[in-house]
């Protein structure tokens, strides 16, 4: 009895939390660390070519992921043991066989990866050009026969842990919330997780690991000791896991159709869905014959979670209408584009405040009450962001129409679909008992989990970039016919992907050679995806859902932001192969704190980069003439553009503009007339960015933000209208100038989409951001990209943008610009 109760007293402080397995004592440094010679120094400064510091970069990643798979397996083993001990008692909570068949082969992984940590840790703290550690790899891939076996026996391990966990509440509760130990040097002791995910970990483990073999290889030189070595350990790994995709994730199958035959998960994934003139979201299951739509039901604390099924249509009834044969949807109202903007700075702000929290080690309670607010914005951003239609049909008569964010996303559900129609698919109808057994196997075969939103990720998952990504799309190979075609851009942002830019369509060829270069503003960016299209002329192909011509998707490809092969000064040459066909690309990454530098031109000559007062003077004019002849232009023939100040232009031709400005060249008119209009936006913006001072000063940078945040409405317009006065007659008469030609074009906002909420994010932090020396003390860190800063900065904008006209000459008149009587 005594035993019994220890061994029950044991499972009861797992669920509490408390340390058994201790990790020795190896110190790694943090990306915080000032110490230089820590292996996390991602400010390290990687010159082209130097493979071996590379290698050690890619080591401390690997060496930082390890410590925590370690931590996540000892998380798994840490009941194991009280768990057997109580299976010989009168009070078992699992039988020995199944304590067996869960853990199968967890405690013989986690010996091989605490050896190869122990044995790899030093050589990486003690880093020189001679360390050599292939040989542990190469051990590590040796052993990979263990996985194997963990592999043969994960789904009869998944589905015990499932019966147990029903039939005995003390496993439910100690499977649903493992303590997971965090890294040494974070903040948090520890991050819960479910036995599921855990028991997932080591088939994540060796793709990862395969990864960082493919990375190490790369950056190892030839004649180097490890290279044979780490080559054996690659073919080894790829091997094996070629021998185990189809098992990779049995989850998938677990589902029998009436006819017996197995019914096997494909795709899931989260959805907005138009239904009842309303936005829903759904979480869509797509099998090897049936497409459901589902949502989650509400349940009370401790229950078993379950979906609802909203629909479901047949794979042999399903069709998908071309755009001649589709029916007008149902009025979609796009949520307006200054709401969302709201959200994000407010999801910033929120996101600012908890790790503030988190640094000064703030109560775990209002920790959580910030997360929550996060993730109620982020669901309505989710909700309401995305635009791009994408309607199925059931033959028998209705039709659904989900909107997504991403045209990637989109042609990825449909090819999955047309796929799966390849097959010999027969129609039925589900009785309302199958349905239900098909509905209540959704919960435990979904793959996604989480809602897309960045306030459910893991603490320890990266946070992405925040700054600018250039790229330059060059050219692309392997199409079979002379086509239009043209490529975008997307990129994930607030946990959604959007597209960020587009190239020019490049006629009638099978080689196009755009060598066109775009800047790409990330907000916690982790990938990049490249579609290729095929531009479609033809007017009868519109889709009625938003009046747009459908082009061909040719392929598509998408590639990690990895920040150690971004984050160098030298541009990064890529590949992205799709369907045959080969997209060559540069990128290369500046930080938003490279990003906000104004650096004065050394060349009083030209005009970027020079102060304002100086360019008038010399050009004798009140506005400088790259402003006027910018604005004269997009006035002409860009001010119905859609997107206009929004939309990236082509970098290469805003660079040649600011060339022929800088040398006064007598073309530029010329030139101006034949640009593309997003590069005259894009010039105009970067003349702003590139002043040596903000066009609104440095000097009355904080009296702006505390005329913005007055309440009075008198003291503000009195304050707001006094700082104008005060502005340099150069830059005043600038600004009023710009002011009204914003105005101007959002009055074509039901044209070009651009409100002045819109304008005013665009232009805002531009005119208004403080040179190097006064942000120091406003920038926090690179994440709060929408910090209260930039939120005050656009509002400052937004205030003058739907103020009545303001007079060059009455404000100079006036000392008190206007009445304090409200």
């Amino acid at each position: 009895m005594e035993e019994e109760e220890e061994a029950i007293s044991f499972l009861d402080k797992v669920l509490e939390d408390e340390d058994v397995f201790v990790l020795d004592e190896c110190e790694l440094g943090t990306p915080s660390s000032p110490d230089a010679g820590s292996p996390f120094l991602v400010a390290l400064k990687v010159e082209a070519g130097k493979g071996l510091e590379m290698r050690k970069l890619v080591l401390s990643g690997f060496l930082a992921s390890e410590e925590i798979y370690i931590n996540q397996l000892e998380a798994l083993l840490l009941p194991m043991k009280p768990l057997k001990a109580t299976a010989t008692t009168s009070q078992p909570v699992l039988t020995i066989q199944q304590i067996e068949t869960i853990f199968y082969k967890i405690q013989d992984i986690y010996e091989i990866h605490k050896e190869f940590y122990d044995n790899l840790c030093p050589k990486v703290q003690q880093w020189d050009s001679q360390v050599t550690l292939g040989h542990l790899f190469q051990k590590l891939a040796s052993q990979l026969g263990v996985y194997k076996a963990f592999v043969d026996n994960y789904k009869i391990a998944l589905e015990t842990a499932e019966k147990c966990s029903q039939s005995n509440n003390q496993f439910q509760k100690i499977s649903e919330e493992l303590k997971v130990k965090a890294p040494k040097d974070s903040k948090d002791s520890h991050t819960s997780i479910t036995m599921e995910a855990l028991l997932y970990k080591p088939i994540d483990r060796v793709t990862r690991s395969t990864l960082v073999l493919h990375d190490l290889l790369k950056h190892t030189p030839v004649d180097h000791p490890d290279y044979p070595l780490l080559q054996d350990a690659l073919r080894i790994s790829q091997n094996f896991l070629s021998s185990i995709n189809e098992d990779i994730d049995p989850r998938r199958t677990a589902v029998t159709t009436p006819k017996g035959e197995t019914r096997q998960l494909v795709k899931d994934g989260f959805l907005v869905e138009m239904a009842e003139s309303s936005r829903k979201l759904r979480h869509v299951f797509l099998f090897t014959d049936v497409l459901l739509c589902a949502k989650l039901k509400k349940t009370s604390v401790g229950k078993h979670q379950q979906y609802d099924c909203k629909w479901y249509i047949p794979l042999a009834d399903l069709v998908f209408p071309s755009p001649e044969e589709s029916e007008p949807s149902p009025q979609v109202h796009p949520f307006p584009d200054h709401e969302l903007e709201d959200m994000k700075m407010k999801i910033s702000a929120l996101k600012s405040e908890i790790q503030k929290e988190r640094a000064s080690k703030g109560q775990s309670r209002a920790i959580e009450r910030l997360k929550k607010k996060m993730f109620e914005n982020e669901f309505l951003l989710l909700l309401n962001s995305p635009t791009i239609p994408f309607r199925i049909h059931n033959r028998n008569g209705k039709s659904y129409l989900f909107l997504l964010s991403s045209d990637y996303e989109r042609s990825e559900w449909r090819e999955a679909i047309q796929k799966l129609q390849k097959k010999d698919l027969q129609a039925f109808v589900l009785s309302s008992v199958e349905l239900q057994v098909l509905t209540g196997s959704c919960f435990k075969l979904r793959t996604v989990h989480n809602i897309p939103v960045t306030s459910n990720k893991d603490d320890d998952e990266a946070p992405g970039l925040y700054g600018f990504l250039h790229v330059i799309v060059h050219s692309a190979k392997g199409f079979k016919q002379s086509a239009n075609l043209y490529c975008t851009l997307e990129v994930d942002s607030f946990g959604y992907f959007v597209s960020k830019a587009k190239t020019r369509v490049f006629r009638d060829t099978t080689e196009p050679q755009w060598n066109e270069e775009f800047e790409i503003e990330l907000e916690g960016s982790q990938s990049l995806r490249i579609l290729c299209y095929e531009k479609c002329y033809d007017k009868t192909k519109v889709n009625k859902d938003n009046n747009e011509i459908v082009d061909k998707i040719m392929g598509k490809g998408q590639i990690q932001l990895d920040p150690q092969t971004v984050q160098t000064k030298n541009w990064h040459m890529d590949v992205i192969e799709m369907n045959g066909i080969k997209v060559e690309f540069s990128m290369k990454f500046t930080s938003r704190d490279m990003s906000l530098k104004r650096t004065p031109s050394k060349k009083q000559t030209g005009v970027f980069g020079v102060k304002i007062s100086v360019v008038t003077k010399r050009e004798r004019s009140k506005v400088p003439y790259i402003v006027r002849q910018c604005v004269e232009e997009v006035e002409k023939r860009g001010i119905e553009e859609i997107g206009i100040y929004r939309i990236s232009g082509v970098a290469t031709d805003i660079q040649a503009l600011k060339a022929v400005f800088d040398a006064n060249n007598k073309d530029v008119l010329v030139m101006l007339s034949d640009m593309d209009i997003n590069a005259i936006a894009g010039t105009l913006k970067l003349y702003f960015r590139e002043l040596p001072e903000p066009l609104l000063t440095d000097r009355l940078y904080p009296a702006f933000m505390e005329g913005i945040a007055l309440s009075d409405p008198a003291a503000k317009e009195n304050c707001m209208m006094h700082l104008l006065r005060t502005l340099p007659d150069p830059n005043l008469i600038t600004f009023l100038f710009l002011l009204e030609h914003l105005k101007r074009v959002a009055e074509k906002e039901p044209i070009n989409k651009m409100s002045l909420h819109n304008l005013a994010t665009v232009f805002g932090p531009t005119l208004l951001r403080p040179s190097e020396v006064e942000s120091k003390g406003h920038l926090t860190s690179a994440s709060d990209i929408w910090s209260h800063d930039v939120m005050a900065q656009v509002q400052v904008l937004l205030y003058y943008l739907q103020h009545p006209p303001i007079s060059f000459a009455e404000l100079k008149r006036n000392t008190l610009y206007f009445s304090t009587d409200v």
